[in-house]
């Protein structure tokens, strides 16, 4: 392909310095992967995949993480790569307190010295709940490295007695309802079984469906993922593989360096219901490139760009108006103008 870089030799990957060196430290590493169950013909040679999963059995959000990470290790291997799963901290919105934002810096912190102490030349990242999705993007632009975004997905709508409910919207309105006295405790607990009903993220526009938004426009995923549900059957194996391509070819597609992500204008999330959280961690991304001169730019967009999504939909809404329905559309395309954040070049 013309002007395509020249493949990129083993001795070139980051992991080589970990795997490949003549030292006695490099034949305590080998000898160590053996250990765990690996032939050197696994991991020689091959790009070192990290695939940060902020799974727990504390955070529904990313119940199904166990799955979709053997899914996803399945493409690292046929894309010619050599996946390591690296466990991180879960921020479970619905458990942790007081808040999740006391702890968001500290995943980050994590992700980037995850990432910076172990052999990884590229890097599959699993969040969705909430914070997780800006602390780990966070820590990736940090290091640099080739680095794609798998969104956990938005869990299915909630049900009662045939109306639709939706993530913690609703459950402050029947709140208000039961302590009113216009639904009985029989009613109220329909409502708590019937509200989350099945793994993901909220399925209203908070903050979980606008940070996986975010990173769509921001390029940092697959055009559409941010909407698909995570109960959804999908192949979750070869798209997620680009990281192992990108290091092994030596070409990373553009855009997906730290410093390119904060170049772009940081619009996308101002169409996102204005969510605060969104502005917040916008900054935190642009502050680890150094570029606060940019910051007066975060208000330009808003003179021309109105509010994308209700924060809630409203129950008689078609399927469309709910991100469980909307499965597979790149809802996030049209919140950006032409140029602004996809490129002509393809980047996924």
């Amino acid at each position: 392909m013309t002007g395509a870089k020249p493949r990129q030799t083993p001795a070139a990957l980051r992991s080589h310095r970990w795997y490949g060196a003549k030292d006695m430290r490099s034949f305590g590493h080998r000898s160590r992967t053996a250990q765990m169950g690996y032939h050197r013909g696994d991991y020689a040679g091959k790009p070192v995949i990290a695939i940060i999963n902020t799974w727990s059995d504390i955070n529904p959000c990313h119940t199904h993480f166990k799955q979709r990470v053997e899914e996803i290790k399945r493409g690292v291997w046929q894309a010619g790569g050599f996946p390591v799963e690296m466990p991180a901290m879960s921020l479970s919105e619905p458990f942790q307190k007081p808040t999740t934002m006391l702890y968001r810096n500290l995943l980050a912190m994590e992700t980037e010295e995850l990432l910076r102490s172990y052999p990884a030349d590229g890097c599959v990242l699993m969040g969705g709940c909430d914070k997780t999705t800006p602390a780990l993007i966070m820590g990736a632009l940090a290091m640099n490295l080739p680095a794609i975004f798998m969104p956990a997905g938005p869990m299915l709508r909630g049900d009662y007695q045939g109306r639709f409910l939706g993530s913690g919207s609703d459950t402050w309105k029947y709140w208000a309802e039961l302590r009113a006295g216009n639904i009985t405790e029989d009613d109220w607990r329909e409502v708590e079984d019937g509200i989350a009903r099945s793994p993901g993220h909220c399925m209203t526009m908070g903050t979980g469906s606008t940070m996986t938004s975010a990173a769509e426009v921001l390029g940092l995923t697959l055009p559409g993922a941010a909407s698909i549900p995570a109960r959804q059957r999908l192949s979750c194996r070869q798209p997620w593989a680009h990281p192992a391509q990108a290091a092994r070819a030596g070409a990373w597609p553009p855009g997906y360096r730290s410093s390119d992500i904060a170049a772009r204008p940081p619009h996308p999330p101002h169409s996102l219901d204005r969510h605060a959280a969104a502005v917040l961690s916008r900054l935190n991304a642009v502050y680890i490139d150094s570029i606060l001169s940019r910051l007066p730019d975060l208000g330009r967009p808003t003179r021309w760009q109105p509010p994308l999504n209700a924060p809630r939909p409203h129950p008689s809404a078609s399927s469309a108006a709910v991100p469980s329905g909307r499965c597979g559309i790149a809802a996030s395309r049209p919140t950006s103008k032409p140029g602004w954040n996809w490129p002509a070049e393809r980047t996924v």
